[in-house]
């Protein structure tokens, strides 16, 4: 539960305040808060995940000001202080709280069902790039370093592969195989950052659909949420992770590889969004590389989830033996269909 020292710092204390369990993330902790004031969401970061946490509150800041200037009918979810005007309150046990405001008559949703969803969260994410694209870069930092950087995924999974025992090497001799297969993505990847042909931009970097929050009547996306990844990348890490966990109707925990399909009306409904709001800020060169976000971001999930079940399942939570290769085959599946839908 709730240390009472953070709902102390919070004002949550005395008669009248209910509290539950919020949301379906896996990497914080969430609460929704019930008070005689209003209604909160209350969320633990996870240090072990995030080790630099003030790196998230300063990039989350410095965004806040400048939507506020020049953007000042845009919604964005920005913590309130506590009571001694501070952004995060840390526990006993070192992990920092902060709290967001709730919204009533709003939902999130976990698997994309309907173009229209497609389609307003991809503008959602997408309209927060484009209003900070006035921002300098250099003001924000990563809060995980490397976390799309295909190249540096690439050199992990050789280092896992190197180190892992024979047996699990054995087990995903197929799955090993299918990633060697794809390495020219590595080397389109490197190619495209070394010719400098993809502009820095601040990007949000987690962009599955339940990170937009969604109008109960209108189905429209009212605003971007879970802004821990906040924080310097290209456009393609925001589209390709669109692409990857959109146009499936499965997600990457599904076993049966025959239910993995790519939905071509769901893959247009997102681009549309996308470029509904991004159309005229990307690069005539950066347009021609909108096929390859699909793939690179689906080959990265793979590589991540094949190189933890070498490793011995560290990262990553499994509920069973094998999950992580499961999901590292359900990506390579998904990846197969991209490239073959030639996108």
């Amino acid at each position: 539960m709730i240390p009472p020292v953070i709902l102390r710092a919070f004002g949550f204390e005395g008669e009248g305040v209910f509290i539950q369990p919020f949301g379906s993330g896996h990497i914080n902790r969430t609460f929704k808060i019930d008070a005689p004031h209003g209604s909160f969401v209350l969320q633990r970061i996870n240090h072990h995940v995030f080790r630099n946490p003030e790196v998230i509150a300063s990039n989350i800041g410095y965004a806040a000001r400048y939507l506020k200037h020049n953007y000042p009918d845009y919604l964005f979810l920005s913590p309130i202080a506590s009571l001694t005007n501070q952004q995060m309150v840390y526990d006993n046990e070192g992990y920092p709280w902060r709290l967001f405001p709730y919204f009533k008559n709003t939902i999130t949703i976990d698997a994309v069902t309907s173009e229209q969803e497609a389609f307003e969260a991809a503008k959602g994410f997408a309209r927060l790039t484009k209003n900070l694209a006035g921002c300098d870069v250099g003001n924000v930092q990563p809060t995980i370093e490397k976390f799309h950087d295909l190249t540096w995924r690439y050199e992990q999974f050789h280092t896992a592969l190197a180190q892992a025992q024979s047996e699990r090497k054995e087990l995903a001799f197929n799955a090993i195989d299918n990633c060697l297969r794809f390495s020219h993505l590595v080397k389109t990847y490197t190619a495209l950052i070394n010719e400098n042909a993809l502009k820095p931009r601040i990007t949000h970097n987690d962009t599955k659909i339940n990170n937009i929050l969604f109008d109960t009547e209108t189905k429209k996306a009212v605003c971007v949420i879970d802004l821990d990844t906040l924080m310097p990348g290209y456009f393609i890490y925001d589209l390709g992770d669109m692409v990857r966990t959109f146009v499936s109707p499965v997600s990457e925990e599904e076993m049966d590889l025959s239910k993995i399909t790519f939905r071509e009306d769901i893959y247009q409904a997102l681009l549309r969004g996308y470029l509904s709001e991004m159309a005229g800020e990307l690069s005539e060169q950066e347009m021609k590389i909108i096929p390859f976000s699909g793939l690179m971001m689906t080959y990265i999930m793979a590589l991540r989830f094949l190189a933890d079940y070498l490793n011995g399942d560290v990262y990553y939570t499994t509920k069973y033996e094998g999950q992580n290769l499961v999901r590292a085959v359900n990506q390579l599946s998904l990846l197969e269909k991209l490239e073959s839908a030639n996108l």
